[in-house]
């Protein structure tokens, strides 16, 4: 009994007790793989300071370290760790049947992880070749006795990207071991996109936070599964790099071969239930992205499901009128028709645009950031209307039908119109 009762008031400690969270600057532009080097050159002898300590929290305390992608901040852990890796799990709240995607600094420690005598296909070379370093993730056969369960969820895949944001890769690289590292957030909530944000979520539940300024791409990555005989190209997630670019590498680099690749969207082109209720890749079975406060979905130019019903926008706005003024936080592409119909008289409004329409990957860049920007602003609900599934747009859709609570189809009309 004595020792069960040691067992837990250290289990206590080590997930109960607060910790004191530091912040470390980091410098981006400091940070320099030569060609044909797997080992970054510093010119900022602090950001390489940040960095030893992070590796210290990471490789021999086994600790969690949030750190920027160029996509979104990530909680990283030892990927080949069981008790590290579960670190994340228990600091987000993370349910064990959610994936983690595994990040490396080179294509040395990428074949590592590898099984042995496996070859990359022509698509796997031709998608490296462009985005790697950067926003894609590829699905990798899984070597049972190199990457543990608790990181695949007991699939037979495995999840590996690297990143191009100097940070995350001199990281991984100064500690020498790949980094499991979903979004640096609780389970659910938006991902961060500044280590401000990461700061105010996670504030005493992790050591450190290693701040490289804002994330470039501010989505998170596009997962792609080639593993299947058809040599089908599939979307298992929308992210930063779009599905017409990987069409169009695919095009190139296998023109004149007997077969090149069709890329499918999972849920635009295809259905795969069985994959959902097990899924291969994080962000496929649960809802995610949630700010705390309710979020309406605002379809202004898609056609309602069969059963629904489209409404002026007008009625749906006074349908919001309540007998306290109510703050609402509102994010639309800035030439949206909406900025202009927005009743005055017993409401506030909090804007937050989304750039021009034409310019989906300045959406995608600020989504995250504006659901946390209004949270904090204090708002009561928030509305966001939709972007063209087209480009960065499917993956900002993603996510958007993911966070929102409620789905409204309305017309939008000038004001004296």
């Amino acid at each position: 009994m004595l020792a069960l009762s040691i067992f837990w008031r250290t289990v206590k400690r080590q997930f109960m007790t607060p910790v004191s969270t530091r912040v470390l600057k980091c410098d981006p532009s400091s940070i320099h793989f030569p060609h044909n080097s797997d080992q970054p050159e510093f010119t900022c002898p602090e950001t390489l300071d940040a960095l030893k300590v992070a590796s210290h929290h990471l490789v021999d305390l086994s600790e969690t370290v949030a750190f920027p992608t160029e996509t979104v901040y990530g909680l990283g852990a030892m990927a080949l760790s069981t008790p590290a890796a579960n670190r994340i799990f228990t600091t987000k709240g993370r349910p064990a049947d959610n994936p983690l995607i595994v990040h490396v600094s080179s294509f040395t420690m990428l074949y590592t992880l590898l099984p042995e005598n496996y070859v990359l296909s022509r698509a796997y070379q031709a998608l490296i070749k462009h985005f790697w370093p950067g926003a894609l993730t590829l699905l990798f056969p899984r070597d049972a006795s190199i990457i543990p369960t608790i990181i695949t969820a007991g699939q037979p895949t495995v999840a590996l990207r690297m990143p191009s944001h100097p940070v995350a890769r001199a990281l991984i690289a100064v500690a020498n071991t790949p980094l499991a590292a979903p979004s640096a957030n609780t389970s659910g909530k938006p991902s961060p996109t500044r280590a401000g944000h990461v700061f105010r979520d996670l504030n005493g539940k992790i050591n450190i936070i290693l701040d490289g300024g804002a994330c470039e791409v501010g989505l998170e990555s596009t997962v792609v599964d080639g593993l299947h005989e058809d040599g089908k190209i599939r979307v298992l997630r929308p992210g930063g790099i779009t599905v017409e670019d990987i069409q169009r590498v695919l095009n190139e680099e296998m023109h004149g071969c007997n077969h090149i690749p069709e890329v499918l969207v999972h849920r635009r082109d295809y259905m795969d239930e069985a994959m959902e209720q097990a899924p291969t890749t994080p962000g496929m079975k649960y809802r995610h992205y949630s700010p705390s406060v309710p979020l309406t979905l605002l379809m202004t130019s898609s056609r309602p499901l069969m059963g629904e019903s489209s409404s002026s926008a007008s009625s749906f706005l006074e349908s919001l009128r309540t007998t306290q003024p109510l703050k609402i936080g509102i994010l639309a592409p800035s030439d949206s028709a909406l900025w202009d119909i927005l009743p005055a008289d017993g409401f506030e409004w909090v804007r937050y645009p989304l750039g021009p329409t034409a310019e989906p990957s300045v959406s995608a860049h600020r989504l995250f950031d504006g659901l946390l920007t209004l949270e904090r602003k204090g708002v009561d609900i928030m509305l966001i209307e939709e972007v063209k599934e087209d480009r960065e747009g499917l993956a900002v859709m993603n996510r958007v039908r993911k966070a929102a609570g409620d789905v409204r189809w309305i017309s939008l009309e000038q004001k004296g119109i």
